[in-house]
């Protein structure tokens, strides 16, 4: 199992979601919590684990959690997938969460330096990091969330953000937004990032 990344506590917060389709805005406030400083890397310890499938994200959540000796935040039924809010252990952040993180308190779409000319994902923590000391929010891979993208619309796709070092600049943006049915690995470069709850 690969090693879970260095956390960084993130102060409570708000933040406000866009959503496209219904041309609406929803604000959220946030409690504290720690996110990794970095996306999970694979085997060389370097470059972002990918080709990851939301399940199988949600399984190294659990098993990161038990390696710590935390109480598992998911508790997986077959193809179903319970969030125990209660819980300390590891698990994916919240499109909100995710997007606050980003944002490190800032407006604009990006931070830093994007321009690459890459042909795969790239080391991590080698950027600029953004104001709360996380690297590779944009622009490296693209990294799942918990949230169901918009069930109306997509039914069981999840959401990713960050963008991924192949797409176009109009896709590594704060609020940019990816779906992806979560046992799909198809055009699938991203990782995931981990959070905890502080208190």
């Amino acid at each position: 199992m690969t090693r879970v990344p260095p956390m960084i506590p993130l102060p409570v917060g708000e933040v406000r979601l866009h959503d496209a389709r219904r041309s609406t805005h929803t604000d959220v406030t946030l409690e504290s919590f720690s996110l990794a400083r970095t996306p999970v890397t694979g085997a060389d310890g370097e470059r972002p684990w990918s080709g990851v499938t939301w399940f199988a994200a949600i399984h190294w959540c659990n098993l990161a959690s038990a390696a710590a000796g935390l109480p598992h935040a998911y508790v997986v039924e077959r193809r179903t997938v319970r969030w125990d809010v209660s819980s300390t252990g590891y698990r994916l952040p919240t499109a909100a969460e995710w997007e606050f993180a980003c944002r490190a308190g800032t407006g604009g779409p990006t931070y830093g330096d994007l321009a690459d000319d890459v042909d795969g994902p790239q080391p991590v923590g080698r950027k600029v990091p953004n104001g709360f000391g996380l690297h590779d929010m944009l622009g490296n891979v693209w990294e799942w969330c918990w949230d169901y993208a918009d069930p109306a619309r997509y039914g069981e796709y999840r959401s990713l953000r960050g963008g991924g070092w192949a797409d176009a600049s109009w896709h590594v943006r704060v609020s940019a937004r990816r779906d992806l049915v979560q046992h799909w690995r198809r055009f699938l470069d991203g990782p995931e990032r981990y959070l905890r709850h502080l208190g």
